[in-house]
């Protein structure tokens, strides 16, 4: 596993294998950067990575210039990994929270540009994540939420759909 793009490009990410986590594929983050890139001026932004697992998509934020990145994960491996690497990696603005999501989107008063979610995709609550979101006002004008989920779930009759994107098995919805 690699970063993508940006000031930390090419540097390698090795997870341990016992991590319970199904990261998101080189292509898959790659694709979904290029589509990012497009519309989003990186300087500045303020960054939730939600089922953060490796940190994999938080060090590609930082990498591109984002002001700072939460990442949340309620597991203890995937926070301390995350925090180990970016000590290693002197990603000072990476600041990582072991909780529960769905507790931290209830009682969460701070707002972000951009929102990334990447549940496990056998969890039944992924339906929730989109109007936990919005009505929880998350999100800073302009804000987008991603979501990365299974081809099971379809978000386009969501009143903050945007677009669906599909890379292998691998399924992005945006929303804003």
């Amino acid at each position: 596993m690699r970063i993508i793009g940006g000031t930390f490009k090419r540097r390698f990410i090795h997870p341990p294998k016992n991590l319970p986590v199904r990261p998101t594929t080189d292509l898959a983050r790659e694709s979904l950067f290029n589509i990012l890139n497009n519309t989003v001026y990186w300087e500045g932004k303020k960054v939730l990575d939600l089922f953060s697992g490796t940190g994999a998509v938080s060090y590609e934020f930082l990498s591109r210039g984002c002001e700072s990145v939460l990442a949340v994960d309620s597991n203890y491996q995937c926070t301390s990994f995350i925090k180990k690497t970016a000590g290693e990696f002197k990603m000072d603005n990476l600041k990582v929270m072991r909780t529960d999501v769905f507790r931290f989107l209830k009682s969460a008063k701070i707002r972000f540009d951009i929102i990334f979610a990447d549940p496990p995709y056998s969890l039944e609550e992924i339906a929730l994540l989109p109007d936990m979101i919005f009505d929880n006002d998350l999100l800073n004008q302009d804000g987008i939420f991603v979501l990365e989920h299974p081809i099971s779930f379809d978000f386009s009759e969501h009143p903050h759909f945007n677009e669906h994107r599909k890379y292998g098995k691998v399924n992005f919805s945006f929303f804003s």
